[in-house]
Parts: C-alpha cells; sequence; structure tokens
C-alpha cells in the first residue's frame, strides 16, 4: 500500500468509475464516490492505493473514529480478498492513529456490501440521507 500521488489521479477516477458504475443503475443514481474530488483528495494524503493500483481506501480521520470514506476495487478482480484486505489495511491506520474505531457508510440499497462489513465486525449505528441518498452508517470498534 502507499498513498496516492499526482500522477495517479486518472487512474484513480478510473477505478472509482468501473468499481461503482454497476451500482449507479441499482441504487438511481451515481454513488457518491463517484462525485468526489480526487485530486483534493489525494493531495491532502487521503487516498491508500495497493501497489499495482488493484484497489483503493480513502480514509478521512475524525474525533475518535477513522471514516473509511471509499472503498474501491477493479471488477474484474472481485473475490479476491482485495476489498477484505484494504479495509484489513484501514484498521491498521486507525491503530496507527491511535483511533479506537472506524466508521463508514454505504448506501442501503449495497446488500452486498452491508453482508461484507458486517461480516468483518461493522455493527450498523444509524441510517442517514447523504445528498439524497440513503446510507446504513456502520461502526466498528477497535480492540484495544
Amino acid at each position: 500500500m502507499r498513498l496516492a500521488q499526482e500522477a495517479d489521479r486518472a487512474a484513480v477516477e478510473q477505478l472509482v468509475h468501473d468499481a461503482y458504475q454497476p451500482w449507479a443503475e441499482i441504487i438511481g443514481t451515481r454513488p457518491l464516490p463517484m462525485e468526489a474530488d480526487y485530486a483534493a483528495l489525494i493531495a491532502a494524503g487521503r487516498v491508500h492505493v495497493t501497489d499495482g493500483l488493484e484497489g483503493l481506501v480513502v480514509l478521512i480521520p475524525e474525533e475518535g473514529t477513522l471514516l473509511v470514506d471509499n472503498v474501491a476495487v477493479r471488477p474484474d478482480l472481485h473475490g479476491r480478498g482485495i476489498g477484505r484486505g484494504l479495509l484489513a489495511y484501514a484498521e491498521r491506520e486507525a491503530a496507527r492513529l491511535g483511533l479506537p474505531a472506524l466508521r463508514l457508510y454505504t448506501n442501503v440499497r449495497m446488500a452486498s456490501n452491508i453482508a461484507l462489513y458486517t461480516s468483518l465486525g461493522y455493527a450498523e449505528i444509524g441510517r442517514a440521507d447523504l445528498d439524497g441518498r440513503s446510507a446504513v452508517v456502520m461502526r466498528k470498534e477497535l480492540s484495544r
């Protein structure tokens, strides 16, 4: 894993587009990660990528938690554990930063994502409206 650089921006944007495009029809609009400003996120050191750009995770420290703002994997590589690896990396980053928990949100219609997060120890803590999209908010406490 490494931080994305400005030179990676086009590849990052393509990866996010490819990963989230199938969800657009299911949820009826473009998922929020497709709307993000990746130039700003990369400049802020928030985008972490696998060495070969097979996947990425956007991590934003908050008070008492690390927000997993986006997890994206190239569609042709789904089912190979890359997403789980990205989430494990997020846990290590939270621990490194001294943060006791991770938080994420996903669209209520992204059932397979919700199932994955639940299997990894995330629990639903609420629902929210994010820019007109219904989201499930989830949290995972890290063991001390």
